[in-house]
């Protein structure tokens, strides 16, 4: 059973229903060329090319589009849409890049090595592998420039690590504002693309 105690506005929430989520079936991300993400995602990640769907509507509207799944070994998916009609993907202005990634696990040191040596080989600038607080990980930008990181998981005490997260909520909630009152208010600030996560 799992339990969640979080106190939000003042108010402690306590939920001790079973859990409903089971797992990741599935994340979906833009891409700019679907054969090229194919080619990257099996020939360098070794990923299976599993399904696709392709449609020239999205609930009635026009919005040609193929939709790319690629499985995992739990059997989950990382997912792409190419939208040729659209236009050009962009990123969120206010976001420094390294902050929306996805983070894909692998068994160890060795695997984290391979990947390393398989995306510098296709000239790709990889960060790491380096040992943050709970993995440790490599980064990396796709064909399309969506971030990515290879991870390890760290041995963890969940105990420790649970009680950590609840102390730093609640630091959070008294500095947040602090940190709001500092927020430039002339248009994006988010030029920090290529500092290091």
């Amino acid at each position: 059973m799992n339990t969640f105690n979080a106190t939000v506005n003042n108010t402690v929430k306590t939920d001790t229903s079973p859990l409903i989520l089971r797992g990741l079936h599935h994340v979906a991300y833009r891409c700019k060329d679907a054969l090229a993400t194919t080619e990257f995602y099996t020939n360098v990640l070794g990923l299976k090319y599993a399904h696709s769907v392709v449609s020239e509507t999205y609930k009635g509207q026009r919005c040609p589009y193929i939709h790319v799944f690629f499985k995992m070994a739990d059997d989950s998916y990382i997912a792409f849409f190419e939208l040729p009609e659209s236009p050009e993907m962009g990123w969120d202005a206010n976001t420094p890049r390294w902050v929306q990634h996805l983070s894909l696990r692998v068994d160890d040191e060795a695997a984290l090595q391979e990947a390393k040596r398989r995306l510098e080989a296709r000239g790709i600038e990889v960060d790491g592998p380096r040992t943050g607080h709970t993995v440790r990980a490599l980064y990396f930008y796709d064909p399309s420039g969506n971030r990515m990181e290879l991870a390890v998981g760290l041995p963890l005490d969940d105990a420790a690590c649970a009680a950590r997260a609840a102390t730093d909520l609640q630091s959070w909630k008294v500095i947040r504002g602090e940190y709001l009152a500092n927020r430039p208010t002339d248009g994006p600030t988010a030029d920090l693309a290529d500092a290091k996560a």
